[in-house]
């Protein structure tokens, strides 16, 4: 990912903490798959495996940032290289908190099926949902690896996919629960999913919003698409 320095000791712990983030991303996006298997199998087993990868993501996270603590500390990098750290810090809490909404998706899938919640809610178009945030956050990691500018900007434009799909979803269990009030309670649980859901797709935004700023110094979270746009590509 880096550029080349002076010190090729600098450059191996550059590239060394930029793999373990991706190594990091691998185990969110297998929390995230695990998380949609157990919705479409209602499946404990499914959960529970959500839950231990849970555990390694987050004992990476505090790993990356001693890693990242510990670079600056005896580095003391400045404007690139220190953008960079900065960024691989932000990215890594990002992902941590895409696993802990997986395992929310994980305790509400739990909770729906210990209930016994009829299986006629449409549980099925949350996996469409879930499929495109996990898609999301591959290209985002993707283009992190490669500093890919445009695959960022595209990214942006897939979260409000992801949103409208939110959207829709939150009318269609609104009907469910006018029509059937047996329906609510768990109903309310796809609703918790729906949105953690949601959120995977927003940190997969915040991801690509930190290639921008990267690559191009900017920090674009308050930017309208089209100025994005203008700027990056």
């Amino acid at each position: 990912m880096p550029d080349k320095h002076l010190s090729s000791q600098f450059d191996s712990e550059l590239n060394s903490v930029s793999a373990r983030v991706m190594e990091m991303g691998g185990l969110v996006e297998s929390q995230i798959r695990q998380a949609v298997y157990a919705l479409s199998q209602f499946s404990l087993e499914a959960v529970e495996t959500v839950g231990v990868i849970e555990a390694r993501v987050n004992a990476m996270e505090v790993e990356i940032d001693q890693e990242l603590s510990s670079i600056i500390a005896r580095r003391q990098p400045t404007a690139r290289d220190l953008r960079l750290l900065l960024a691989i810090s932000k990215a890594t809490a990002n992902l941590e908190r895409m696993g802990d909404e997986a395992n929310k998706m994980a305790r509400m899938v739990r909770s729906i099926i210990e209930s016994g919640a009829p299986r006629s809610l449409p549980s099925s178009d949350l996996r469409v949902a879930a499929e495109l945030a996990s898609g999301l956050l591959r290209k985002a990691l993707d283009a992190f690896a490669r500093l890919d500018t445009k695959t960022a900007v595209a990214i942006l434009k897939e979260d409000d996919l992801i949103d409208r799909e939110f959207d829709g979803f939150v009318r269609k269990l609104i009907t469910y629960m006018m029509e059937d009030p047996r329906t609510i309670s768990p109903s309310l649980d796809l609703l918790f999913l729906a949105k953690a859901i949601e959120r995977i797709g927003d940190h997969s935004k915040n991801v690509a919003e930190l290639i921008i700023y990267l690559v191009k110094g900017k920090d674009v979270r308050h930017t309208a698409l089209d100025e994005i746009e203008s700027t990056v590509l």
